[in-house]
């Protein structure tokens, strides 16, 4: 439980911190405060999905091996789904990359 709280605790702070320049941006341009919130809210976001992807891919890779060991002859029916799936995995955070470009030209 403590562990779902934390991982809830870190995604509204990243939520909280993407939101930030909306808030405080001044008439002319970005402010001090909104180029701050943006620098953070890049860094977190592109931390966080880097860091979920890497788990998700860990854990899709585990569950692979495992059904191969269990049962060779099924390795081939097993292998092509768990390469989609990393791959669908990978584009998830390569968009986060590219948000968190986006968010950095604007600083």
């Amino acid at each position: 439980m403590k562990r779902i709280l934390s991982v809830v605790g870190m995604l509204g702070l990243a939520l909280f911190a993407a939101f930030v320049p909306e808030a405080f941006a001044a008439e002319e341009g970005l402010g001090d405060l909104a180029k701050l919130g943006l620098g953070i809210g890049s860094g977190l976001g592109i931390g966080i999905a880097s860091g979920v992807g890497g788990m998700g891919q860990g854990r899709a890779v585990a569950a692979a091996l495992s059904g191969i060991a269990r049962n060779p002859g099924a390795s081939a029916k097993i292998l092509t789904p768990m390469i989609i799936g990393l791959a669908l995995i990978e584009s998830l955070v390569i968009y986060a990359l590219a948000i968190a470009f986006l968010l950095q030209a604007k600083i």
